[in-house]
């Protein structure tokens, strides 16, 4: 019998073919491992650890499975993930309008590890940040954040986020009015206040300069000074959560009734939270009556924790938040008090009613887990510093504050979302 053979050409062909498919099929493989290695993050020695507490699923968030809908995700039950890929959004060296409070690495932080986190919500993504998108959005609008220096640190990252994508310096402008700051992208005609309003109804505090911390009194029926700023915004982004804090047990809010003028001036004194429920009693009453509802967003952001406990998370209380380089890995952590927010979004609640809906920015327990993210020392300092505070650094680190780029970042994602995927 004659064996039939294959032509050798053919089987050269052939031979070839089945080589180059295999070795096509590892290089692809090999590409994309390396790609999922890259977006991993951390493949320096240096971050190993960071790395082994990453794959372990430690780096925070809640132990629930991520609280989301048929309808949505819950951005703000998730994780911090390293991400020395994608972050951060933008250089704060370079950002032309960086407050000096803020620009750690301006200020001498060494540490970038801080600058690379990126939150991760279970089960879903936060929409991609886009510049230029969210300038379309805001062609000839105005949004303003009104509110306290946390607010302020929110707004300057929001800035340093836009600005980056307009190089040309004439395309943009920055004008301080007292209490109100302007940010022009004179292109799109997109306005980005911020309105200097810590206790949000009239108070001896509405000074972004002069006020005392320690002595704080407020109008229980007085806004329109205020809320005139406001009124004409298309956008508004409300916060005040940190003036209405205890800076030691007896501390008490002053609340002024009625006027000098009218002479039926009346001062009370109660608990901070008291004062809170007046603030937003009266803003709720002003955004109920006067609001166009058919034109102004609103948001209320959730309260930014502070990191002066450490011993909440394994620390020295003596320390603070100095030194701190990594955010807590605890699944669970929560230090935030809540109950002001929850009091908030009780009144905001009863403007449903009448076809106004404030969203929330629920950022609060994100942040909670950043203990590294403040600016501790490093930031300008307007007073000088006492040969005390000099020996003792912590006894002056700001722990209320956040570096940035860092986490304001990511509440400017949220906003960013909500604008572009809920008008």
């Amino acid at each position: 019998m004659t064996a039939l053979h294959a032509p050798v050409g053919v089987r050269s062909i052939v031979s070839f073919l089945v080589a180059f498919f295999i070795v096509a099929s590892s290089i692809v493989f090999l590409f994309d491992r390396g790609q999922e290695a890259q977006v991993q993050m951390v493949v320096d020695h240096g971050h190993q650890e960071v790395k082994e507490k990453a794959e372990a699923g430690l780096l925070g968030g809640s132990t629930e499975a991520g609280d989301t809908s048929k309808e949505e995700c819950n951005w703000s039950r998730g994780q911090w993930v390293y991400d020395n890929v994608s972050r951060p959004l933008y250089s704060g060296l370079k950002c032309t309008f960086i407050f000096p409070e803020v620009a750690c690495e301006k200020y001498g932080r060494k540490d970038s590890m801080y600058q690379h986190w990126r939150w991760q919500p279970h089960g879903c993504d936060i929409p991609r940040f886009d510049a230029i998108r969210l300038l379309e959005r805001l062609r000839n609008k105005r949004l303003v954040f009104v509110g306290d220096s946390v607010n302020r640190n929110q707004w300057v990252s929001l800035v340093c986020m836009v600005e980056a994508s307009i190089p040309d310096d004439r395309l943009k402008t920055r004008i301080f009015n007292g209490s109100l700051i302007s940010f022009k992208a004179l292109e799109y005609n997109a306005t980005i206040d911020f309105y200097w309003s810590p206790l949000l109804v009239e108070s001896n505090s509405d000074n972004p300069i002069i006020h005392r911390v320690d002595y704080r009194i407020i109008r229980a029926d007085r806004i329109e000074k205020h809320a005139s700023v406001w009124r004409d915004a298309d956008i508004i982004v409300f916060n005040s959560y940190l003036w209405w804090r205890k800076q030691n047990d007896d501390m008490r809010m002053k609340v002024m009734y009625g006027s000098f003028e009218d002479g039926d001036a009346r001062l009370d004194e109660m608990e901070m939270m008291d004062g809170f429920e007046v603030a937003i009693k009266k803003l709720t009453e002003w955004l109920g009556e006067y609001i166009d509802k058919n034109k102004t967003r609103i948001f209320f952001a959730g309260s930014s924790p502070t990191h002066f406990r450490a011993s909440n998370w394994g620390g020295e209380d003596s320390n603070k938040c100095l030194n701190e380089t990594e955010p807590i890995y605890r699944v669970g952590y929560k230090s935030a008090d809540y109950s002001l927010m929850a009091m908030a979004k009780s009144y905001f609640e009863r403007l449903e009613a009448k076809g106004i809906h404030v969203e929330i920015l629920n950022i609060t327990e994100l942040s909670d887990y950043r203990k590294d993210g403040h600016p501790t020392v490093f930031r300008k300092q307007y007073v000088a510093l006492t040969k005390e505070q000099i020996a003792k650094p912590a006894s002056y680190a700001d722990c209320t504050h956040w570096c940035l780029p860092g986490v304001p970042d990511v509440w400017n994602q949220f906003l960013y979302g909500y604008l572009i995927m809920y008008k």
